[in-house]
């Protein structure tokens, strides 16, 4: 049986800690899609399709990769897109307390062949996070190293067209 895996998050902007998980888990399963989760409550940097592009763009790299934008409850894209693997990535133990609600949750809402997935980042990326991230870039901090350089550059352009 083929395994068809999700990653989703808004991923504004994609980080390199976001890369590692992503990188990890193309060579663990068939399948890998990169959910884009539309989230009408978060300001963000990038709109909805610079991400997709930007993310497509920084995977183009790994063939069993594609990048797709979803809004609503994950369960129902899971189920309705015949998902069976959710990937999680987990930075400490503040993001296992949150992930294991959520995944919890899901359970209950995911078809019964669907698995939840935690995958440790790196440690080098561990402090990563996409708000931390714009903050430091938006107060001229160097971010170079923790996001992909082509993320990079269209940060500097954005911050170039304020």
């Amino acid at each position: 049986m083929k395994t068809k895996a999700l990653y989703t998050g808004s991923f504004d902007p994609l980080t390199n800690g976001h890369m590692n998980i992503i990188e990890r888990a193309a060579k663990l399963y068939d399948e890998l899609t990169i959910g884009i989760i539309v989230n009408p409550s978060k300001k963000c940097l990038f709109s909805l399709e610079e991400r997709r592009r930007m993310i497509s763009d920084a995977l183009r790299h790994l063939p069993n990769v594609s990048v797709d934008c979803f809004s609503g409850l994950l369960a129902r894209y899971v189920n309705d897109n015949g998902f069976n693997v959710v990937v999680r990535g987990l930075r400490a133990t503040m993001d296992f307390e949150y992930e294991i609600q959520m995944a919890q949750m899901n359970a209950r809402l995911f078809d019964e062949t669907v698995e939840t997935v935690f995958l440790m980042t790196d440690p080098k990326y561990s402090f990563i996070s996409s708000s931390m991230i714009k903050e430091v870039h938006s107060l001229g901090g160097s971010i170079e190293g923790l996001v992909p350089d082509e993320i990079l550059r269209k940060m500097d352009e954005s911050i170039g067209d304020k």
